[in-house]
């Protein structure tokens, strides 16, 4: 019998990744307190404390470990050279190259290091600053995703602070308690935080809509129009909650002026826009409400489908402002002609990142996908039922699954969906598929 087997299956149904299976089991040697048969469970905590240093433009990072028994043993992540540094820590810090491995003592101890806390994105503006007067950035630009080794069952309390310059307050994912926030992640027993913060002199609105909370804030005399965004939610996250009835309880949207990019981006239960753009623009889409979708869908894509993802949040930010109200029919279909247009410029879909071309080519699909769905089942199906087994099969995307709940959808491949469709994917075996009861 291979015991070594045997192990290694049970081990993968506890562990989040394959290094810490791979800590785990090593060729069988596997420590006792590790073993199948240690069933000890405990909590231990765990705490980021942030110190921005503005004048330097980057952040001194604690990562603290207090636990009355040996739970967290040890940390492993990699990281960017160029950006972090300055590693320190009780116990025993290995630094080899872009990667870190801290041994935690029984008892616990901290790990300190420093990171850059400013970063270009493109030639329109950083994607993480930091200066006298405020900071924005993600909460993954400065505490990199570990893996982690533990006692079996136990798992982490997770709290995140700042140490701030006086007169600064700040503003994350998470609800501030006692002047901390707590970090909890049902999905995993080892909690980081993650998610957009900023931090400064800030200016911040609260409202409930749709059942969901919602925190806007930014610098002061950053021209931040905040009661406009909470406004603008008002009529359309209901009908994005509708699509998504999984969306997170509270949404934080952070929203900074130059020298950010002048974009938005979303992370877990929060997302980024730049103080100067429109609510609304003048093809009728919108960056805030396309961000928001990112946010509802919960969906990352495999490498080459970036335009899944990207379409489908452009579409259903037209599709949520013309049954919100926001645009006429007539509007709406002036709106999806203008995107056809731009889509005349794109030869490739499955090619990331997706371009601003590639987008409204994966828009034009998708409206082409839901006029086939509606016709063949006699308004019975669209692409929101797509949608949602795409939010259903789990937290990836590709080609394939959208085929697939697709071809469940219609009962047969939809023509929408054909090679022809797709430049420069590849080209898929569909099985014959019953049509849906």
């Amino acid at each position: 019998m291979n015991w070594c087997a045997i192990l290694a299956t049970r081990a993968r149904r506890v562990v989040c990744s394959a290094w810490t299976l791979s800590v785990l089991v090593t060729g069988c040697g596997v420590p006792a307190e590790d073993s199948a048969a240690d069933t000890g469970d405990g909590e231990y905590e765990l705490e980021y404390l942030l110190t921005p240093e503005p004048a330097a433009g980057r952040v001194k990072v604690r990562m603290t470990v207090r636990q009355s028994a040996h739970l967290l043993r040890e940390v492993r992540f990699e990281f960017n050279p160029d950006r972090y540094g300055s590693f320190t820590g009780s116990g025993e810090v290995q630094v080899e190259d872009a990667t870190l491995r801290w041994y935690v003592p029984d008892e616990g101890g901290s790990l300190d290091w420093v990171v850059s806390a400013r970063n270009r994105r493109n030639e329109s503006g950083y994607d993480a600053w930091l200066d006298g007067s405020w900071g924005v950035m993600r909460a993954e630009r400065v505490i990199p995703r570990a893996s982690s080794r533990t006692r079996k069952g136990s798992s982490s309390r997770t709290t995140l602070r700042f140490e701030l310059p006086e007169g600064w307050s700040a503003t994350t994912q998470y609800r501030e308690r006692d002047g901390a926030f707590p970090v909890d992640n049902p999905e995993r027993r080892y909690d980081e935080p993650a998610g957009w913060m900023v931090m400064g002199n800030l200016g911040v609105r609260l409202d409930r809509v749709a059942g969901v909370r919602l925190v806007v804030s930014g610098p002061e005399n950053n021209g931040i129009r905040r009661l406009d965004i909470l406004a603008f939610l008002n009529w359309t996250l209901p009908e994005v909650v509708r699509l998504a009835p999984e969306f997170p309880e509270r949404l934080t949207i952070v929203s900074a002026a130059d020298p950010m990019w002048r974009g938005g981006l979303s992370a877990s239960q929060s997302l980024y826009v730049h103080a100067e753009r429109p609510l609304l623009s003048e093809n009728g889409t919108s960056t805030l409400l396309h961000e928001v979708m990112h946010v509802a869908l919960g969906l990352r894509a495999d490498s080459g489908f970036d335009w899944i993802l990207e379409g489908l949040a452009e579409y259903y930010t037209i599709e949520v402002l013309s049954r919100s109200g926001g645009l006429s029919a007539s509007r709406t279909s002036k709106s999806l002609e203008s995107v056809a247009e731009w889509a005349a410029s794109a030869d490739v879909l499955c090619e990331d990142p997706s371009t601003g071309a590639q987008t409204a080519k994966a828009v034009t699909l998708f409206a082409t996908l839901d006029e086939e769905l509606r016709l063949e089942t006699d308004g019975d199906a669209s692409l929101d039922d797509v949608l949602a087994l795409l939010m259903e099969s789990g937290d990836r995307v590709n080609l394939e699954i959208l085929v697939d709940v697709s071809t469940r959808v219609l009962g047969r491949k939809p023509n929408a969906l054909h090679s022809e469709a797709l430049p420069g994917c590849p080209t898929l075996v569909v099985p014959a598929t019953d049509p849906p009861e």
